[in-house]
This record gives C-alpha cells, structure tokens and sequence, in this order.
C-alpha cells in the first residue's frame, strides 16, 4: 500500500505547493513531493557535505546541499529558511534539527505505533535493524523474486531494508531515526490517526 501513498502523497504536495508561501513548509513540501524517503534523501545530501561531521551546515552548504538535491529556492528563501533554524544566530544551523522540524508534524499515537514496528524489527534492541534483526521477524520466502530462484533471502532482506535507508547511502542499516523519517512521510498522506494505526498494526503484526 505504501506506493500508492506514496503517489498520492507526492501528487498532494505538488499541489498544496502552489498555495503556500511558508518557506519552510514549501522545501517540506518539495521534499514531500518525492515521496516518504524525500526528506530523509536531503538529510543525507547534508551529512555528504559536513566534510568535517560536525553536524552543522553554514549558509554555504545549506545552499549547496540544496541544489545538489535539485530544490527549487531562491536565494532570499534559503536565507530565510536559514535564519529560521538558526536561533541562536550563530551562522550554522544543526541538521538533525533541521529535519526533524521539516518532517511532517505527527500525534504522539502515531509516533508509539511506528517505534512499536521499529522495536519489533530490532531483535538485538541495539537501535539499529539489520539483516540480523530480520531473519526473525521477516519471512523472505514468501518473496516473489525468492520463490522464483532470482535473489537469495540475504538479497530480500536488503531490498526490505532499502525502503527506509536513504536513497544515496544505503548501508543496509536502518536507525530509528530513518524509520521515523520514512514513517513521517508515510503518515503526511494519511488522514486520521486510526486509519494509519491500523495499517501500521496490519502491516507489521502488533
């Protein structure tokens, strides 16, 4: 079902994109607009670009990061997106921060749900999903490319895994953080909390 939501999503920012002129909402939108793993795909552009891990971008970068990843904003715009997360003026902005305040707001009952799913997936209860973590909770011979000799059961896990790591810097591990990213953007196409309650239980057992 996630494709789907993902289309109407991506066709429901793209419109609402028209209507506002909230700069910050307009770059979620954008990201939106490409679907759930948007956001997390400019997260990663900008870890790419902190050269030195510091986990804070200046204004430099900020642009940067967001014209490798194809954004469509003007100078002012990112100035003033810039400005916006950098309270305390220093002239750097923390990404985590960032994109936590880009991600589509969700109710706390949305936010237990997701990290149910991501604490049944993380067998070791170490807060990272691996290929590990899977091999007892996911069935992989139920796979269409399995049962047809294409992939091995170690390939279906890492495609699984894929879903919610970053288009750029798959690593085949999955951080709570990337769950929650990918659930955010899942979430933005969904309107009421139990309709995506259910899908969430529906979908990962609860």
């Amino acid at each position: 079902g996630t494709a789907r939501h993902d289309r109407e999503m991506a066709i429901q920012a793209k419109r609402n994109l028209s209507k506002t002129t909230d700069p910050v909402e307009r770059l979620r939108l954008q990201c939106l607009a490409r679907g759930s793993a948007g956001i997390k795909g400019l997260g990663r552009v900008f870890r790419i670009m902190d050269d030195d891990n510091s986990r804070t971008l200046d204004f430099k970068e900020f642009v940067k990061g967001l014209n490798d990843y194809a954004m469509m904003i003007d100078k002012e715009e990112a100035q003033e997106i810039f400005r916006i997360f950098d309270k305390d003026g220093s002239g750097t902005i923390d990404f985590d921060e960032f994109l936590v305040t880009l991600r589509p707001p969700m109710s706390n009952a949305r936010k237990e749900i997701i990290m149910q799913a991501f604490r049944k997936l993380d067998k070791t209860g170490d807060g990272v999903i691996t290929i590990e973590d899977l091999r007892g909770v996911y069935n992989a011979k139920h796979h269409p490319k399995y049962q047809n000799g294409d992939w091995t059961e170690d390939q279906v896990f890492r495609a699984f895994l894929d879903n919610f790591d970053s288009p750029y810097d798959k690593d085949g591990k999955v951080t709570t953080e990337e769950f929650m990213n990918y659930y955010a953007g899942v979430s933005a196409s969904i309107d009421t909390d139990v309709y995506f309650i259910v899908m969430m239980k529906n979908a990962w057992k609860l």
